[in-house]
């Protein structure tokens, strides 16, 4: 038998697509990640905003192209969110949602050839499910420690769709990054919200230590600006922990932040920004921005691009506010369409400037290149403070380089 688990959206559904994978395998099925033929298809599904529902419904339609024939399990947000919009779907043998998903795989696997048992519930779990466990990759590896949020923010259903914040334990992510070490240069801790990383043993500066045995680089997926603290930032250097920071932002302007509901201000933001330069001078430190939020005035919008310069941010990736059925913002007044498109093209704009000037800053540096793929015979790496470096290395190899020159969306490096 042959499977392909689908994943779509954030970076913890890919390492949960992963551990699936790393399940069917073990059951002696043979299973892939990419939309092919097979016999058996798991959807991993995503509901961050109304667009990434559609193409979540999308993709039953696109999997079904490859076999007319093929059973399909539907798995989290978007089935947490809505099951019934899958369950009446053609080929959808079974539909559950973000807890139990391991279970719902297992469960799926056994009643392969039987429409009786079809929908497998959305009971949202209440303490972290450490039942999923990638394979070790050769390059970069993924560690989920962290589940859910408690954050609220107006615009988003996350908190309702995968449950309240849980945290893995300091012990089982140590271990996993042991394993990992053993054949990947590179982890990086990722979540639903890491900052919120809480167990018996400490936060997440507790757990950050803990990791200083681990014997590779080490990377934090998005943070958010709460968690800086000296503290945080002593462990990070002392552990070996890469200089950049995905520091979400969504918005300069503190008026526009307390209707997000972000519990900071502009200013509090921006102070964060400069401990870090204090920390670690040569830091990238990246952000998103939600464009054209509702109520945003052209003041705000001004605020927002003043804040980002104040930021000085290697990069920015902005998206226009997307308006969720179910949420507080969705009841706030809109902005209109036209003008929320032209402040994105405007803070684009913007970050292309600042991501120049961050590159530029970095040229004539040393520093060390972990080579990831090779293409045209130069191998693409990146530094620890993840700008994308062309170089001689060979894929694996991990070497101080000269950062020499602008070269296509980074810099080419040359061997010291």
């Amino acid at each position: 038998m042959k499977a392909v688990v689908f994943s779509l959206g954030c970076k913890v559904n890919a390492y949960e697509g992963q551990g699936i994978i790393e399940l069917l395998e073990s059951m002696g099925i043979e299973a892939y990640d990419k939309p092919q033929y097979a016999d058996v298809y798991i959807l991993n599904t995503c509901s961050v905003t109304s667009e990434a529902d559609r193409k979540s419904r999308q993709a039953v339609e696109r999997l079904k192209r490859y076999n007319r024939d093929a059973k399909i399990l539907v798995l989290g947000c978007s089935a947490q969110n809505d099951p019934q919009k899958y369950l009446c779907k053609q080929n959808v043998t079974a539909v559950s949602g973000t807890g139990s998903k391991i279970e719902a795989v297992k469960r799926f696997m056994s009643h392969i050839n039987s429409c009786d048992d079809r929908f497998y519930g959305t009971t949202l779990p209440t303490a972290y499910e450490d039942n999923i466990t990638p394979a070790a990759t050769k390059t970069r590896g993924y560690i989920k420690i962290q589940d859910g949020c408690n954050r609220f923010c107006s615009y988003c259903k996350i908190p309702y769709l995968r449950g309240r914040s849980r945290s893995r334990s300091v012990a089982s992510v140590v271990d996993e990054a042991m394993k990992i070490s053993e054949t990947s240069g590179e982890i990086i801790l990722t979540g639903i919200d890491v900052a919120d990383y809480h167990t018996a043993e400490g936060g997440l500066d507790a757990l950050i230590r803990a990791l200083k045995v681990v014997p590779v680089r080490k990377r934090l997926s998005s943070l958010e600006c709460s968690v800086v603290t000296d503290e945080l930032l002593d462990a990070m250097e002392e552990s070996g922990f890469c200089d950049h920071f995905h520091l979400s932002l969504q918005s300069g302007s503190t008026r526009i932040l307390a209707k997000m509901n972000r519990h900071y201000t502009a200013e509090e933001y921006l102070a964060k920004t400069k401990l870090i330069y204090r920390h670690f001078p040569y830091a990238a430190i990246t952000t998103d921005i939600i464009a054209g939020f509702p109520t945003e005035s052209e003041a705000d919008h001004e605020a927002t691009k003043d804040t980002v310069m104040g930021a000085k941010f290697a990069a920015i990736h902005v998206f226009p506010y997307s308006l969720r059925e179910g949420t507080a913002a969705a009841k706030m007044e809109q902005v209109e369409p036209e003008v929320r498109s032209r402040r994105v093209d405007e803070l684009l704009s913007l970050g292309a400037e600042m991501r120049n000037e961050f590159l530029k800053r970095n040229i004539g540096r040393e520093a060390e290149v972990y080579a990831e793929t090779t293409k045209g015979g130069l191998s693409e790496g990146f530094t620890s403070n993840y700008i994308k470096v062309y170089s001689p290395l060979k894929e694996g190899e991990l070497e101080k380089l000269k950062l020499v020159s602008l070269f296509r969306d980074g810099l080419k490096g040359e061997i010291i």
